[in-house]
């Protein structure tokens, strides 16, 4: 059986996922990470069809009260915005293989033992911080289609 950094065989592999997903949230924590699925596309038509109604009614006025409307209400219906370490939590597991493979890229020359070594590590080297922060923007941008906010 192959040995792992962490244990053996696929169970050492399962623990490295854990580890680096534990890094994953701690980053996002430390950075007040918030993402929203963007769903702008029913956002979009509300605003539309609001500005239109608006039109048919008002004229050019009708436009701007319907379009500021339809805007509003949009914006109320869109996606709430989630702490990032919740969204990572709710990830289907093939979703978090995928991650953790994108963010492996960036920590697979380290050695560590367990979540809290990787952390310490990671955090410690702020270029490496960065890289591991941009790993998961990207994914929550490109992957999830999501709109990020953070707190600094």
């Amino acid at each position: 059986m192959m040995r792992t950094g962490t244990g053996f065989g696929d169970a050492g592999m399962l623990l490295r996922v854990d580890d680096v997903m534990a890094l994953l949230s701690h980053v996002a924590t430390v950075k007040g990470m918030k993402a929203a699925v963007a769903n702008s596309g029913r956002g979009a038509m509300l605003t539309g069809a609001s500005a239109f109604v608006g039109g048919m009614l008002g004229g050019p006025p009708g436009i701007a009260v319907g379009g500021a409307l339809g805007g509003l209400l949009g914006w109320m219906t869109s996606g709430q915005f989630k702490s990032v370490p919740q969204v990572l939590m709710e990830l289907p597991p093939a979703e978090k293989q995928k991650l953790c493979a994108e963010a492996m890229a960036v920590v697979r020359n380290l050695d560590w033992t367990d979540a809290a070594q990787l952390i310490a590590l990671v955090m410690s080297n702020s270029a490496l911080t960065e890289k591991v922060l941009g790993v998961l923007t990207t994914y929550l941008t490109h992957e999830l289609k999501a709109q990020l906010t953070y707190a600094e």
